[in-house]
C-alpha cells in the first residue's frame, strides 16, 4: 500500500497554483509538520535539501492523499519528477520522517535535486511567511 501522507512546503501551499487547488480538492489537511532540512529561494518556487546535522527545519502542511497512486503521478509530474521528466530530475520524491502536530509520521516529500549553491537560504524555513514578508518590502 502506497503512503497517503504528502508534506507540502512551497508552491503547492499557494492558493493562486491549479496544483494546489487540485490538492486541496483530492486531499485533506492532516496537520502541519517541519522536518530537519534547509529552504531555498529558487525563483518562482522554493527548494528544499534534507539536512539532519543543523538546526535548520522546513515547515509545512500534512495532505492526507484521496488517491495516492492517482495524485502522486499528477503531482510528479508538475514537479519535473520521473524517468519520463529532464535528467536529472529538478526534485526527486521520497519517503521521509517528519515531526507533525499529531507525532512523528513518514510523508511524500518533493526535495530539490540540483544544487543549491548560489541561492539564498530561506532561514525561516517557511515559504509562505518569506513570500509575504518580501512583498511587504
Amino acid at each position: 500500500m502506497i503512503n497517503e501522507l504528502l508534506f507540502v512546503y512551497g508552491s503547492l501551499l499557494n492558493a493562486g497554483n491549479e496544483f494546489a487547488a487540485y490538492l486541496s480538492s483530492n486531499a485533506h489537511l492532516h496537520s502541519t509538520g517541519k522536518f530537519k532540512g534547509k529552504l531555498y529561494d529558487i525563483g518562482e518556487y522554493p527548494g528544499a535539501i534534507i539536512n539532519t546535522d543543523g538546526t535548520d527545519e522546513v515547515t509545512g502542511s500534512i495532505y492526507q492523499l484521496n488517491y495516492p497512486g492517482e495524485a502522486l503521478k499528477i503531482l510528479d509530474d508538475y514537479e519535473g519528477f520521473g524517468t519520463d521528466q529532464h535528467q536529472p530530475n529538478l526534485f526527486i520524491r521520497e519517503l521521509l520522517k517528519v515531526e507533525s502536530t499529531n507525532g512523528t509520521i513518514y510523508c511524500w516529500i518533493y526535495l530539490y535535486n540540483l544544487p543549491v549553491d548560489g541561492l539564498k537560504q530561506i532561514k525561516s524555513g517557511d515559504y509562505l511567511d518569506y513570500l509575504n514578508k518580501k512583498s511587504d518590502g
